[in-house]
């Protein structure tokens, strides 16, 4: 996974920018559960100074994404299929009441954001590429984004970016070929717009539970507690 540098760029601060890139390779398992980071690698990886770094981590405590250990430093968090289930179930908790509250306040304006995000997302899918996780994401994130509930959301995108990195440490490569997940994403869509709140929640947990169980699958034994 590519890793662009954490400085010499205008946009936005050097924090923010070490934040996103030690963020990406935890995510994506460049950085393993556990693994001790270092100030100084760090520095070298990212091209940036020791102060952004700290800040960075300082912020990943509070996603559950690196765990501070008195007198000695940070690492990454430890994955285990406790934490993995927990997630789970909160994600199926936490976004079936998001996407009730997104659907009783539907739009037009919603539902063309919905219905794009879903096209650029099968689009990606087929092309292949990086792109297909952040426009994954951003279609289960639109079919929220009717909520009005700025904090929900926020815990509904942090969840979704825990689930993922047990996606990548699983393999990365869920085998979507046994299931036709475009079918299954068009059907959440489509309730959705249609204003059925009931059907739209159960076929979105379907959805989370059937991949959940080919997580759990793939992780056995390297993630138990």
């Amino acid at each position: 996974m590519q890793i662009a540098p954490a400085s010499n760029s205008a946009d936005g601060s050097a924090t923010q920018r070490t934040y996103l890139a030690i963020r990406r390779m935890i995510v994506a398992g460049v950085i393993k559960p556990g693994e001790k980071l270092k100030i100084e690698q760090l520095r070298t990886r990212l091209d940036t100074g020791a102060s952004p770094i700290r800040e960075a981590l300082s912020l990943l405590t509070s996603e559950h994404l690196v765990t501070r250990i008195d007198q000695r430093g940070f690492r990454a968090a430890e994955t285990s299929r406790k934490n993995f289930n927990e997630i789970l179930e909160m994600r199926c908790e936490l976004e079936e009441m998001a996407l009730r509250k997104s659907i009783g306040r539907a739009t037009d304006a919603w539902e063309e954001g919905v219905m794009l995000a879903n096209y650029r997302m099968v689009r990606a899918r087929q092309q292949g590429g990086e792109k297909f996780e952040d426009l994954h994401k951003a279609f289960h994130m639109a079919l929220l984004a009717n909520c009005d509930a700025p904090i929900l959301l926020q815990f509904c995108s942090q969840l979704y970016d825990l689930n993922i990195r047990y996606r990548y440490l699983a393999g990365l490569a869920l085998n979507y070929q046994k299931r036709d997940v475009d079918t299954e994403h068009r059907r959440i869509m489509e309730c959705a717009i249609a204003r059925d709140a009931d059907t739209a929640s159960a076929e979105l947990k379907s959805h989370y539970r059937q991949t959940g169980a080919f997580i759990a699958e793939l992780i056995g034994e390297d993630v138990s507690d």
